[in-house]
C-alpha cells in the first residue's frame, strides 16, 4: 500500500540528504562483506547486501549510517569503476553464460555475461579464458552487473594459458609484427658505410639466441691500453621514422621477454635474420671505436661511424667462460686470432670493472633464473645461471658503448633517449642519514649524498658490508629510474651520462638514438628526435613487460612446486621484504617468491612484531630475522588459483614457559 508513495520517497530522500557521506575505494573480502577505505587510517564496514552494488576497486561516494550500533557504508554514487576490462573464466550457470574475474579479490564474483557481436557464445566452454568488459553497473542505474565478452584467449586446459592470459591481461601482443616481403636499405645518400668485413668481430650470446645485435673487437696496445670497437645491428637502415613499421615498434616499445619465449618488437625476418649479426654474413652496422686505458678510463677519442661488418665467430657464453676461467672448453677451441681477441676483450673488461668498482657503482652478482620447457610447455627444469666471465665481458662492453653514446648525444644535440636515476627521494634524505649515520660515526652528510659522487661512495660502502641489510633498507629511499629526452646522470650506476643504443632490434629508444648518432656522423640535423612523451611511454611499456614476466613466472612456479608442501621440500630463502603481516622471501634454488605470514613464524600476536620500517622481525622484542637474512623454509601452501606461495621457517620458536604455580601455604 505504501509502494511508490511519493511522500515516502520524498521523506526517504530528505533523510538520506541529512546523513553524512564519504568518498573512498571499495575493498572486497572473500566472505561477502567489504570496506570503504577513505584513507590509510579510516575505513567503514560494508554489509554483504550493499556489496552487491559494487566491486573491489570501485571508487564511490557512500552514505554513512548506523546499523545495530555500528557505522556502515552504503555505496550510493560511482565515481570511477575499479573493474572495466578484465580477464575472466567462463562459468556456465544453468546453461547461461557467466564469467568469474581472474583476480584474487574477485574470485567469488560471478557476473552475468553476453558475447559481443561476432563472437559465437556456443564456442565458449566451462573454464575457458576470456577478455571481458563491465557494460552495466548498479551504481549507474542499471539492474545489476553485466559483462560483455570481447575475446576468447584460449581453452580451459591449454598449457599455453600462462603466457597468452598474462599477455592479454597486460594488453600486450602475443605474436611478432607482420613483416614485408622485400626489405630495402634506406640509408641517407650521404651516409658512407666503411667496409669492416676484414675485422674479426665476434658475437657472444646464449646458445639459442637468434637476434644477435652486438659484435665486439678489441686490440691491446703496447702501452697496455685497449682499442675497443663495438658494432651494433642497424634496423634503422631498413626502417625510417615515417614507416608503418616504426609506428609498430614504438607501440611495442621493447621485445617482450617471458619465461621460455619472447615476442619480438620487430618482425623475426628482420630481427633474427637481416639485422642479426650472423656468423660469416655481411650486415649493416653502427659502430663505435674508443680507447680505454689500462686503468679502465674511457678516452676522449670516441668515434661513431656506419659500416658493413661480418662476424668471424659466433661464440656462446658458457664456452667462452669455460675457456677464460680454466683455459679449456670441451665444446669450443678458438683459433689463434679469435683467442687473442677474446683475451684482449677479457682484459679490457677486467680493467673497466675495476674502474667502475672504485669510481662508480657495480651491482652485486645475482643469478638469472631460467625456465627450461618441454614442447608441451611443461617446466622441465629451472636453472640458476650465474653471470660468468663472458657475460661480464659483454656487459662491460655495452656499458662502455652506452657511456660513449651519452657523451656524444649530449655534446652534439643535448638531447636523446637517456637512462637516468636521480638518487634518493628528496623527502627521504633524513631517513637515509638516520640509517647510515645514526650517531655521526660515518662521513656521510646530506650535502654529500645528494651529489653523484657522494651517492656512489655511499653505495660502494654499502656493498662492502658483510650483509645486505642496509642495502635492502636503503633501496626503499631511492627514486625510480627514468627515461628522459634530456641528458641527466644515472646515480644508481654512478655514471654522469648513459644512453643505450646497443639493442635497437629489441628497444625502440635505441632506434631513436641510432638515428641521432647517424645525424652526428653526417653533421646534419637528426631526422628524428625524442619528443616529450617518449620517456613515459617507454617506462610504461617496461613496467607492463616486467609485470608480465613476473606473472608468467608465478604461474609456472605454482605449477612446478605444487607437490612441495606434501613432500616437505626444504629450501634456502633470502628475505627481501618485511611488512606488518610477515615477510617475503626468494627461494635461492629457483628464484620463486613466497610469503611467510607472521603467524607461521610464531602464532602469538603479543610476542611477535614484524616491523616494515626497520626491516626486522622480533620475538619478545629480540630480533630474529632481518632483511637480507638467509633461512631454511618449507612451503605450506601453493595456491594454483592465485598463483602464490606461502612458506614457513623450519626453525621453531618455543612457547614461553608457563608460570610456576604459587600457593599461600608455607612449609612447616
Amino acid at each position: 500500500m505504501f509502494q511508490d508513495n511519493p511522500l515516502l520517497a520524498q521523506l526517504k530522500q530528505q533523510i538520506q540528504e541529512t546523513l553524512p557521506k564519504k568518498e573512498g575505494t571499495i575493498k572486497a573480502t572473500e566472505k561477502g562483506f567489504g570496506f570503504l577505505e577513505v584513507d590509510n587510517k579510516t575505513s567503514f564496514f560494508i554489509p554483504p547486501p550493499y556489496m552487491k552494488k559494487c566491486v573491489h576497486g570501485d571508487k564511490v561516494i557512500a552514505i554513512i549510517r548506523t546499523e545495530k550500533d555500528r557505522e556502515v557504508a552504503e555505496p550510493e554514487e560511482l565515481i570511477e569503476q575499479g573493474l572495466t576490462r578484465f580477464i575472466a573464466r567462463v562459468k556456465l550457470f544453468k546453461g547461461r553464460l557467466n564469467v568469474v574475474p581472474d583476480h584474487p579479490q574477485l574470485k567469488k564474483l560471478q557476473l552475468k555475461a553476453k558475447a559481443k557481436k561476432g563472437l559465437n557464445p556456443e564456442t565458449l566452454k566451462e573454464g575457458d579464458w576470456v577478455v571481458a568488459h563491465i557494460v552495466q553497473h548498479p551504481l549507474k542505474g542499471d539492474n545489476g552487473f553485466l559483462a560483455q565478452i570481447s575475446e576468447k584467449i584460449t581453452d580451459a586446459d591449454d598449457k599455453i594459458a600462462p603466457w597468452w592470459v598474462t599477455l592479454a591481461q597486460n594488453d600486450l601482443p602475443n605474436s611478432e609484427p607482420e613483416g614485408i616481403d622485400d626489405w630495402k636499405i634506406n640509408d641517407d645518400a650521404d651516409l658512407e658505410r666503411i667496409d669492416m668485413t676484414h675485422i674479426p668481430f665476434v658475437t657472444i650470446d646464449g646458445e639459442s639466441t637468434k637476434d644477435m645485435d652486438d659484435a665486439l673487437y678489441a686490440k691491446k696496445k703496447e702501452n697496455g691500453d685497449f682499442e675497443l670497437t663495438i658494432a651494433i645491428a642497424d634496423p634503422t637502415a631498413y626502417i625510417s621514422p615515417d614507416d608503418a613499421m616504426d609506428k609498430v615498434a614504438r607501440e611495442r616499445g621493447f621485445t617482450i621477454y617471458l619465461p621460455g619465449r619472447n615476442i619480438p618488437m620487430l618482425p623475426r625476418d628482420l630481427a633474427d635474420n637481416l639485422c642479426s649479426l650472423i656468423e660469416n654474413e655481411v650486415r649493416p652496422a653502427l659502430c663505435c671505436t674508443v680507447t680505454v686505458s689500462k686503468d679502465g678510463v674511457i678516452g676522449d677519442d670516441i668515434n661513431f661511424f656506419a659500416a658493413n661488418i661480418k662476424s668471424h665467430a659466433r661464440l656462446a657464453y658458457d664456452n667462452v667462460s669455460d675457456w677464460l676461467e680454466t683455459g679449456v672448453s670441451e665444446k669450443w677451441q678458438p683459433s689463434e686470432e679469435i683467442a687473442a681477441i677474446v683475451s684482449d676483450l677479457h682484459q679490457f673488461a677486467q680493467a673497466r670493472s675495476a674502474w667502475r668498482s672504485a669510481n662508480a657503482v657495480v651491482f652485486p652478482d645475482r643469478p638469472d633464473y631460467r625456465f627450461e620447457l618441454s614442447e608441451d610447455n611443461d617446466v622441465v627444469a629451472i636453472h640458476a645461471d650465474m653471470r660468468r666471465s663472458a657475460n661480464k665481458l659483454v656487459e662491460e662492453s655495452m656499458i662502455s658503448a652506452n657511456i660513449c653514446a651519452g657523451r656524444v648525444l649530449k655534446e652534439s644535440f643535448n638531447q636523446g633517449v637517456f637512462n637516468c636515476h636521480s638518487g634518493f627521494k628528496a623527502e627521504k634524505l633524513t631517513d637515509v642519514l638516520e640509517l647510515v649515520n645514526p650517531e655521526a660515526e660515518t662521513p656521510f652528510t646530506e650535502e654529500q649524498i645528494v651529489s653523484l659522487e657522494g651517492f656512489a661512495t655511499l653505495r660502494r660502502w654499502l656493498g662492502s658490508l658483510d650483509n645486505s641489510y642496509y642495502d635492502n633498507r636503503i633501496r626503499k629511499f631511492q627514486a625510480y629510474s627514468e627515461i628522459s629526452n634530456e641528458p641527466a646522470p644515472h646515480y644508481a650506476m654512478g655514471l654522469d651520462i648513459y644512453a643505450t643504443w646497443t639493442s635497437p632490434i629489441r628497444k625502440y629508444g635505441d632506434m631513436i638514438n641510432h638515428r641521432m648518432l647517424k645525424a652526428h656522423i653526417l653533421g646534419k640535423a637528426p631526422i628524428q628526435t625524442p619528443d616529450e612523451t617518449i620517456g613515459d611511454e617507454l617506462a610504461l611499456h617496461r613496467r607492463h613487460h616486467g609485470m608480465a614476466e613476473r606473472n608468467v613466472g608465478d604461474w609456472l612456479y605454482a605449477r612446478t612446486l605444487a607437490n612441495a608442501p606434501v613432500e616437505e621440500t626444504r629450501f634456502q630463502a633470502e628475505i627481501f621484504d618485511i611488512n606488518r603481516a610477515g615477510m617475503r622471501v626468494r627461494l635461492l634454488e629457483n628464484g620463486a617468491a613466497a610469503f611467510i605470514p607472521g603467524s607461521l613464524i610464531l602464532n602469538n600476536k603479543e610476542r611477535i612484531e614484524c616491523n616494515g620500517d626497520m626491516g626486522t622481525v622480533s620475538i619478545d622484542k629480540e630480533m630474529v630475522y632481518k632483511l637480507g637474512d638467509v633461512l631454511e623454509v618449507v612451503l605450506s601452501e601453493v595456491n594454483q588459483e592465485n598463483r602464490n606461495l606461502v612458506a614457513k621457517p623450519t626453525q621453531v620458536f618455543a612457547d614461553l614457559p608457563s608460570e610456576p604455580e604459587t600457593t599461600n601455604e608455607t612449609e612447616a
